[in-house]
Parts: C-alpha cells; sequence; structure tokens
C-alpha cells in the first residue's frame, strides 16, 4: 500500500505516522524532509515561512509533484510494500500519488487544539502567536502562488479523512477503521 497523508498543521500526521510505522510496519517518506535538506543546503534560516517558500522553489524548478516524486523513486529503488509519503500539499502531488495506486488520508483538528500541540512540540517553525498560525495557515491552504502549497484542494481529494479531536486511543481506533476500508 502506497499512502499519502495530509492536513492541517498540528491535527496528527506525524502520530498518525508513527502509529502505522510502528504497529504496522509502514517505511515512511517525508516531503517536508525533502524541502528542509534544501533549506539546509542553501544555508537558510529554518522557519513555516521559508519551508513553505523553499518547497515553492522545488515545484517550479522540477513540477509540482516533484516532492512526491522524489519519493516515489525512493520506494521503487527500495522495493518497500507499505510506504507513507508524509505531507502532501499540492494537487499535482496527490494527483501523482493516485496515478501510482496511492490512497490519500487527510487529518484534521479544531483550529485551537492544533495551536495547542504546535505549541506543545515548540520546533522552530511553531513559535507563532495563534494570529500567525491561522495566517500561515490560510495562506498554506490556497497560496497564490501557482507553485505553492493547496492544502484545502488536497484535503477535498482526500479517500478517508480522520478527524483528531479526541484521545490517542480514539485516534488509533479511527487509523484501524481507515486500514479496514482500504487493506
Amino acid at each position: 500500500m502506497v499512502l499519502g497523508v495530509t492536513g492541517t498543521d498540528g491535527a496528527g500526521k506525524g502520530t498518525v505516522v508513527d502509529y502505522l510505522v510502528t504497529k504496522k510496519l509502514f517505511t515512511h517518506y517525508s516531503a517536508s524532509s525533502f524541502i528542509g535538506k534544501e533549506v539546509v543546503r542553501q544555508g537558510l534560516p529554518i522557519s513555516r515561512n521559508q519551508l513553505r517558500l523553499t518547497g515553492n522553489e522545488l515545484r517550479a524548478l522540477h513540477g509540482d509533484d516533484v516532492l512526491v516524486a522524489m519519493a516515489l523513486k525512493e520506494i521503487e529503488i527500495q522495493k518497500n510494500d507499505n510506504v507513507i509519503i508524509e505531507s502532501i500539499r499540492a494537487t499535482a502531488e496527490a494527483l501523482t500519488l493516485k496515478r501510482h495506486g496511492g490512497i490519500l488520508l487527510a487529518v484534521d483538528a479544531d483550529p485551537h487544539v492544533r495551536y495547542e500541540r504546535v505549541q506543545m512540540r515548540r520546533s522552530e517553525k511553531d513559535q507563532v502567536t495563534f494570529e500567525e498560525f491561522l495566517a500561515h495557515e490560510e495562506l498554506e491552504r490556497n497560496d497564490p502562488d501557482p507553485h505553492g502549497m493547496q492544502k484545502a484542494a488536497v484535503m477535498e481529494m482526500s479517500d478517508f479523512v480522520i478527524k483528531n479531536d479526541g484521545t490517542l486511543e480514539e485516534l488509533h481506533a479511527q487509523i484501524e477503521e481507515f486500514l479496514t476500508r482500504f487493506s
């Protein structure tokens, strides 16, 4: 199974991925890590905005599905069966995933819950006010850059949506429901 994961910031995409990797032995590929490596290679500051701009630049230079294409290339080389490509953020990425038989899973939660989670993880890119968090989210939902993120449209393309406002046990139950339905 090739599984793409999309969703809003702080919704629990990483927790879903961790569950599938540890409990179901999926292999994880992160589209964001490809962007992060490029930011570091260019010696740029690591911030949410810089990651967005660098992702847009990579899409403009190499095609709007470049991040998923890179992951699919690695998957083919490594010959992994059950894989997750985390952070599908552009419609071209979702379309390429689906053309290769992939399933798209979206994870979402209430904005206040997500902001709390983001503040708890306290990464460099997450040190923002609630208002800044919402502004970043709005830009990522439908970036005016033609090579930018279109999270809203990608989430609409998903095959299954997990609403992660509850407990960890409830999240795990939803993951199991998804697997039962799509395995």
